[in-house]
């Protein structure tokens, strides 16, 4: 009974801190099938895939301004980054690029301040994330104010309540989409018994995607049991400490399900910590370079890999089509591939790969 309190009390918390729950906001087919762009994003989607096609005509110089939380271990905003600025050279496209980078989760009050100084820049395009209720308010503002064009990234799920008045582009890997592939990792590997533990990020958008979509699940199609969770505003050391508490607290556990790389790699000194490590299984989320690095060093059992570059890509060419008004060949969403990538992979099937999702960035470690 304390156990369901507990997530009914955590889910409702969720609920408030998100502006709403899982309903206010279409997936990805959900949204596709409503605006009708099936054609459009399976056009894209080639795109992305094809080699750039540059545009013929300069054009004049357009103000980028990008936002990113992308202070942390993981690469996954540097690399979205580079990718984009390579692809954008490559399409022979003229811009400036102003990029801030903050700490995920724990620096709202920074990003709202460089927030500000975009929306009085008059920035053509901006670049950013929705992970806060904090967010929305300028979100908003920057909707509605035509002249600047937002592109939201690492979020592939539109929210309902902006109906047709969407952002310009959602951009990213879908978060429910990755964490049902671990899910079914996990419960395959525990035959669907024991308990487990959570370590989700901040209380916001992508701790919900990834982690509440997660239990929910594993709810549905097993019979494990959740038996901790802990907030570690995606930091390496808050969820070392974590661990470290729901081991002294109850080590009968047969897996911690890390939201994000920072997370996960906290996790893994623990249980090294703690001579656990082999015996209590983690997850990666995202496959970057240090994921993979633990991967091939047995430090952790498995990961979705993204195939990162993608969205960098995607951006260029959603700006690219814009600036050459072919805006009905954008689609609202575009969400990239994942990869399963587990212990033991063979090294020539991994760096197939990594050539994949790195193509833009493989040299960037």
């Amino acid at each position: 009974m304390k156990n369901i309190y507990f997530r009914f009390i955590l889910i409702v918390f969720f609920s408030s801190f998100l502006f709403g729950n899982s309903k206010d906001y279409y997936q990805i087919d959900e949204y596709i099938s409503y605006s009708k762009q099936e054609r459009i994003s399976e056009n894209f989607i080639k795109i992305i895939q094809e080699k750039s096609k540059a545009i013929t005509k300069q054009n004049q110089k357009i103000k980028i301004v990008m936002v990113y939380p992308g202070n942390q271990i993981s690469d996954y905003w540097r690399k979205s980054k580079l990718s984009f600025e390579k692809r954008m050279i490559e399409l022979n496209i003229n811009y400036e690029l102003i990029d801030f980078f903050t700490k995920p989760a724990v620096e709202i009050k920074e990003q709202s301040k460089h927030l500000l100084k975009a929306f009085k820049q008059n920035a053509d395009y901006l670049i950013f994330t929705l992970d806060a209720k904090k967010h929305t308010k300028f979100i908003e503002r920057i909707i509605s104010k035509k002249r600047t064009k937002l592109i939201l990234q690492n979020i592939t799920t539109p929210l309902k309540k902006w109906k047709n008045r969407q952002p310009f582009l959602y951009v990213g890997f879908d978060h429910s989409t990755g964490s049902k592939m671990l899910a079914d990792y996990y419960i395959k590997e525990t035959k669907a018994e024991g308990n487990y533990a959570v370590l989700y990020g901040s209380k916001g958008y992508v701790s919900f995607m990834r982690g509440v979509n997660f239990i929910d699940y594993i709810s549905s199609k097993s019979n494990l049991k959740l038996i901790h969770e802990y907030y570690t505003d995606f930091n390496k050391q808050k969820a070392k400490n974590a661990t470290l508490d729901l081991l002294a607290i109850n080590s009968d556990i047969k897996f911690i399900y890390a939201c994000s790389t920072d997370i996960a790699l906290g996790v893994i000194e623990a249980l090294k910590e703690k001579d656990l490590l082999g015996k209590i299984k983690v997850n990666g989320w995202g496959g970057g370079n240090s994921e993979l690095d633990a991967i091939e060093k047995g430090l952790m059992d498995i990961t979705v890999m993204r195939m990162n570059d993608d969205n960098g890509v995607a951006m260029a060419e959603a700006i690219k089509y814009d600036l050459i008004n072919k805006n009905d060949e954008i689609p609202t969403i575009y969400s990239g591939e994942f990869k399963i990538v587990k212990k033991g992979i063979k090294k020539e099937e991994l760096e197939k790969y990594k050539m994949k999702a790195f193509r833009y960035t493989f040299d960037d470690k």
